[in-house]
């Protein structure tokens, strides 16, 4: 390889990240999120079958010897909320560092999060946080495993959001979304209902 190309390659930064679940047919925007060795926020993804509505689906890596996740399309992210209440550790390490490079934290255009009731003010405190923080909308929030309505408002809405973006001309990439942060305006109709699960993700 040539000095010219190696320069080249370095300036154009990372390799964007293959999806875990790529769109059938033509892609409208992806879907990035967190699940702890519980996989309780990845069975809730896997059941919104996103993939089958045209949404790119990734997943930050658990462990740090695991490779980075670049991202570089717009997209949506699910996060659990952690701390037990506590919301100063209300959003988890990975993702973070996931939105701490900011080449991943200029396409983010909104968020969606669960959370437990029993956290009280702190319940879903991770999308309050981190739609602040991104000045994107907190689309929707779920508790613990979510229901089988919240899976159907989510496999419906994120599709719908992104369609509202196109129109809106809104998804091209910029220091930050064009939407700002609205953390009453959830746009997906969140319900607060009661499920069985573990207390963070």
């Amino acid at each position: 390889m040539s000095e010219t190309t190696a320069n080249d390659s370095a300036a154009a930064g990372p390799v964007p990240s293959r999806p875990e679940r790529a769109a059938t047919g033509e892609s409208i925007g992806a879907v990035v999120y967190f699940s702890s060795a519980s996989e309780n926020t990845a069975r809730f993804v896997a059941g919104c079958r996103l993939e089958d509505e045209g949404i790119d689906v990734y997943r930050i890596p658990l462990r740090p010897r695991e490779p980075l996740l670049n991202v570089r399309k717009p997209y949506v992210l699910m996060v659990p909320t952690y701390g037990g209440g506590s919301a100063r550790k209300a959003v988890p390490m990975q993702v973070k560092r996931f939105l701490n490079d900011p080449a991943n934290r200029r396409f983010i255009r909104g968020v969606i999060a669960s959370g437990n009731t029993n956290f009280g003010d702190a319940f879903c405190a991770a999308g309050d946080i981190i739609a602040a923080k991104c000045r994107v909308p907190f689309l929707y929030y779920f508790e613990l495993l979510g229901t089988p309505e919240d899976r159907e408002k989510v496999r419906q809405g994120v599709p719908d959001f992104f369609r509202r973006l196109k129109r809106e001309h809104a998804t091209v990439p910029a220091p930050h979304a064009a939407t700002p942060a609205d953390a009453t305006a959830r746009t997906l109709q969140p319900t607060h209902t009661a499920t069985t699960g573990e207390k963070d993700d």
